[in-house]
């Protein structure tokens, strides 16, 4: 084994790991009342499926059609533009001085949608490329929906062990997500700094503020929720976007591409959840400042 194949298969352990210890993480820290308590409101949910997985894809579809991009990036970019439901999005929304509540039940819902979503349309949105639809769920239903019910089932039986294990679980998430886009991005830094000054860092950066400019205008009126609706479908599920590119598209651009658009989901929304808290917090000041009637 060479020292390149060994880092290689620690990139695809730690990012498998991390995918399933998210889920754990989550599930074993949230009951199942948390998590479904905000979807009872039918026109936020039929809003919130409608942004992630008919616009934004459609969004992605189109920037793939309109900026010259090369097939593997192409791909890279329905791959984010398909994968909704990210692990960060609470933490985000928490920043931002959001609604967190029901941005834990969209997170908990879209991410159930996207394990079933991404193998169906998938093959429609990339013509011509070979992808098999039941590897894709197979490794989505392995990593993410089990990992989801058996955390769901700990929390509801076992509230203790899973209040126990949580933390443990949200560690070993954060390690390795750490190591993944450490070695990741170590493998592929040629490739990486190839993309700088193309048009690909264009258009995932043109995906993710579109992305966020759908949810903003699904939100509604009240700021809570619609920066909940914003950050949420701004925010793709990297995790499960790496792990299609990881098993599918090996070998090419992609999977360093997905990286490169995994880090700059951060850049570009950790400071514009900031933003977005500031305002929240300026906009409640004003209000109790002013003289009541």
């Amino acid at each position: 084994m060479t020292l390149n194949d060994f880092f290689s298969a620690i990139a695809g352990i730690s990012g498998l790991l991390f995918v399933v210890t998210s889920m754990l993480a989550m599930s074993l820290s949230l009951s199942a009342q948390q998590m479904t308590q905000p979807l009872k409101n039918a026109r936020l949910v039929v809003l919130a499926l409608l942004a992630n997985f008919v616009l934004v894809p459609l969004l992605a579809f189109v920037i793939t059609k309109v900026i010259p991009l090369e097939e593997s990036l192409q791909i890279g970019v329905i791959l984010l533009g398909t994968a909704a439901g990210a692990p960060f999005i609470p933490k985000l929304v928490q920043g931002a001085k959001g609604n967190v509540a029901y941005a834990v039940g969209l997170m908990f819902l879209i991410m159930v949608v996207t394990i079933f979503f991404l193998p169906i349309v998938l093959p429609l949105l990339l013509p011509g490329i070979e992808v098999n639809p039941w590897d894709i769920a197979k490794s989505l239903i392995v990593t993410m929906l089990i990992p989801l019910v058996l955390g769901m089932l700990i929390k509801s039986h076992s509230p203790d062990v899973a209040d126990h294990w949580a933390p443990v679980m949200n560690k070993i998430s954060s390690l390795s997500v750490l190591i993944l886009l450490v070695v990741g991005l170590g493998l592929n830094i040629s490739n990486i700094l190839s993309f700088i000054g193309t048009l690909g860092i264009g258009a995932m950066v043109l995906l993710i503020l579109g992305s966020l400019g759908i949810g903003l205008l699904f939100g509604g009126r009240d700021p809570g929720v619609r920066s909940a609706m914003g950050l949420s479908t701004a925010n793709r599920n990297g995790a499960a976007a790496l792990l299609v590119a990881t098993q599918n598209f090996s070998g090419t651009n992609t999977l360093p591409f997905v990286l490169v658009g995994v880090v700059l989901l951060l850049l570009i929304l950790l400071p514009i959840a900031k933003l977005l808290g500031a305002r929240s917090e300026a906009v409640a000041a004003d209000t109790a400042d002013a003289p009541a009637a």
